[in-house]
């Protein structure tokens, strides 16, 4: 056999080997089974303040395993456009467990959430201001930082979680009060909204601040990334444990970009495995050395390019790393049909970019592209991530 032929085999077959393995220790890492939801969260005011009330179910889904939580505390994190310092939060978690009953004292005791079981907790906020300050003027938004411990056979891992729970929401605007703004052959129209979350309905969402504006021939745009964050994809970086993979592969990126932190990389590996991403390194880094750039974005998977790190993003999810949205075409075409017009996904910049990740069928990306380039969403917290465009 030719002795380059043989070097080249033994070479491939090492790198084979050694994408299987990481791939194998990347699957069997330490992992939790437990699933945690929000739901049913209701605010009420009255003259002595604000009530948050909600609850989260923690659900097990292996057959067998079972996991202890053996702590549970929420941080409740207030938003709005005034100093909030002279705001008194009081917060509790209440155990709802299906077999035990409900301490009197506030106190979580250890709880083992049973294979294929699940338990459930409520969550209660008070808020409270100083005589003469409007809570209603000062706040806007809570966001509940809950941090939690499971306990098992793959050891004791941190469990950190957040959602957004809206205090208030803009008023919506009617067709003989929008403020629609020329383009290129046509008008857009940025429409406002709250502060999005996983307590939001996507579809519910574009309903109530668009329904009653849009016409026939209108193009409805939101960003990937409220898009992401309404279908609960993001996560604290406190959750990440980098590979040694991630930490050596992210130096390699320019320092803009999100996948330059070993959280980021490591994010991204989470999602398509270490064989992927380091294959496509691989085969990207020498087709660039060949004149060809871009090959890692095309073969390491869609979420290469649409993951957010910390920043990226608008308060108060610039504390954490959001990836792009889940099934983003069968969203458009589902939302087309509900409310009758073309809807696109997009993902836009202030550089100029426009990039349709899905859109409705017979929507016009032309007039996207020329109606979107100047950023009508804006990129810092103008809260405006729906756009509607009318040619």
């Amino acid at each position: 056999m030719n002795p380059l032929l043989s070097v080249l085999l033994l070479a491939a077959l090492a790198l084979g080997l050694t994408l299987v393995w990481l791939e194998l220790r990347h699957r069997l890492r330490p992992a939790s089974p437990l699933e945690l939801k929000a739901h049913d969260f209701s605010v009420q005011s009255s003259p002595q303040g604000v009530t948050v009330q909600g609850e989260i179910t923690i659900s097990n889904p292996h057959r067998r395993m079972e996991v202890m939580v053996p702590e549970i505390a929420v941080e409740p994190v207030l938003l709005g456009q005034g100093d909030l310092r002279d705001v008194i939060i009081k917060s509790r978690v209440v155990a709802l467990h299906p077999d035990e009953e409900t301490r009197p004292d506030n106190y979580w005791a250890a709880y083992i959430v049973k294979g294929r079981k699940s338990t459930r907790a409520r969550i209660e906020i008070q808020l409270s201001a100083a005589p003469g300050l409007s809570l209603e003027r000062l706040v806007d938004s809570l966001w509940l930082d809950l941090h939690w411990i499971n306990y098992g056979p793959f050891g004791r891992l941190n469990r950190r979680d957040g959602w957004l729970v809206p205090l208030r929401q803009p008023e919506t605007i009617n067709a003989a009060s929008a403020q629609w703004r020329k383009g290129d052959n046509c008008q857009v129209l940025p429409l406002r909204t709250h502060l999005l979350g996983v307590l939001d309905s996507p579809g519910e969402v574009l309903s109530r601040y668009a329904s009653d504006l849009i016409q026939p021939g209108d193009v409805l745009t939101i960003g990937e990334t409220p898009l992401a964050v309404m279908q609960g994809r993001y996560h604290h970086p406190a959750t990440v444990e980098p590979s040694a993979l991630a930490r050596l592969l992210c130096r390699v990126f320019h320092p803009t970009s999100s996948l330059a932190t070993a959280c980021g990389l490591q994010s991204l590996i989470d999602v398509e495995g270490p064989a992927r991403v380091l294959g496509a390194w691989l085969i990207g880094t020498a087709l660039k050395a060949l004149g060809s750039k871009g090959w890692f974005y095309r073969l390491a998977g869609d979420q290469a390019r649409l993951i957010d790190d910390i920043t990226g993003t608008t308060p108060p999810y610039d504390q954490t790393i959001v990836l792009g949205p889940e099934q983003p075409a069968a969203f458009c075409a589902e939302m087309a049909r509900a409310l009758g017009v073309a809807v696109a996904v997009v993902d836009v910049n202030d550089l100029g970019r426009v990039k349709v990740l899905a859109a409705s069928r017979g929507c016009d990306e032309a007039l996207l592209q020329r109606a979107l380039r100047p950023n009508p969403a804006g990129n810092a917290n103008e809260r405006t991530p729906l756009v509607l465009v009318r040619p």
